[in-house]
C-alpha cells in the first residue's frame, strides 16, 4: 500500500492551513484602520518606555505586529516616525517623574517591586558610563525604563539626556518597523507559489528574535561591569575603567 500519497496530502493540506492562518492574522490587523494602528504602535512604545509601565507593556511587539500591516511608504514613514516620538515620549516622561518625584518613586511601594539591586545598577550606571548608559540601556531589558528615571535624578540635564536617547530610539525604532513590514511583504508575495512560505516567516521571525537577545546579552555582558559600583558621582562624566 502506498502511504507516500495520504503523507503528501496531509503535509499539502497542513501547509495551505498555515499559510491561511497566517494570513489570515495579517488581514486582520491590515483591516484595522492604519491612523488607529499607528496610534496604537506608538501609544505602545510610549508606555514601553515608561517607569513600571514599561515593565510589563510588550511595546517591542505591538510595533512588531502593527509593521506587518505596512501597505506603503506613507505608512512605513508614518509608522517609524509615531514609534520613535512615541519612544521619545515615554523616555521624556520617565526623565520628568525622576526629577521631581525620583526618590519617592523609587522608595514606593511599586519602586520596591522593582527591587533594590535593579536601582542601584541603574544608578551605578549612569554614576559610571553617562551618556553611554542613556544610549544601550534603551537595548537592555528593565534597565531602560529605570535609566530615565534615574537619570532625572542625576545632573544630567535633559538635553543631554535626549542627545543620547533620540538615536536609540531611532534605532531600535527602524530595525523593528522595517523587519516587520519586509517580512510580511515578502511572505505575501511567496505564499501563493511556495507551499512552504509560512515556515519561512515563522523562521525568520524566530531568527529576529534571536538575534535581537543575542544583541542583549553581547550587551548586557560588555556592560554589566560598570554596575557593580559608584562612580564619581557625576552623570555627565565617564568612567573608562
Amino acid at each position: 500500500m502506498d502511504i507516500l500519497g495520504p503523507i503528501g496530502d496531509f503535509f499539502a493540506w497542513f501547509n495551505a492551513s498555515i499559510n491561511g492562518a497566517l494570513l489570515a492574522v495579517l488581514d486582520f490587523v491590515r483591516s484595522i484602520d492604519p491612523v488607529a494602528r499607528t496610534i496604537v504602535a506608538g501609544l505602545g512604545i510610549f508606555l514601553e518606555t515608561s517607569i513600571l509601565i514599561g515593565l510589563v507593556v510588550p511595546g517591542d511587539t505591538i510595533v512588531l505586529v502593527a509593521a506587518t500591516a505596512v501597505d506603503s511608504p506613507a505608512e512605513y514613514v508614518a509608522l517609524l516616525v509615531a514609534v520613535v516620538l512615541g519612544a521619545l515620549g515615554g523616555e521624556s516622561v520617565g526623565f520628568l517623574l525622576g526629577r521631581w518625584f525620583g526618590p519617592k518613586i523609587r522608595h514606593s511601594r511599586l519602586g520596591r517591586r522593582i527591587g533594590e539591586k535593579n536601582w542601584t545598577r541603574a544608578a551605578n550606571y549612569v554614576d559610571r558610563r553617562g551618556g553611554i548608559a542613556v544610549f544601550v540601556s534603551r537595548f537592555l531589558p528593565v534597565l531602560h525604563s529605570l535609566v530615565p528615571v534615574t537619570v532625572g535624578m542625576s545632573n544630567m540635564g535633559y538635553r543631554r539626556f535626549l542627545a543620547w536617547t533620540a538615536p536609540a530610539c531611532v534605532i531600535w525604532a527602524t530595525a523593528y518597523v522595517t523587519f516587520g513590514s519586509l517580512a510580511a511583504l515578502s511572505y505575501r508575495e511567496l505564499a501563493s507559489t511556495l507551499h512552504y512560505a509560512g515556515y519561512l516567516f515563522v523562521g525568520a521571525i524566530v531568527v529576529f528574535a534571536v538575534i535581537v537577545l543575542v544583541v542583549k546579552k553581547l550587551l548586557e555582558r560588555s556592560e554589566s561591569r560598570h554596575w557593580d559600583r559608584p562612580g564619581d558621582g557625576d552623570a555627565t562624566t565617564i568612567d573608562e575603567d
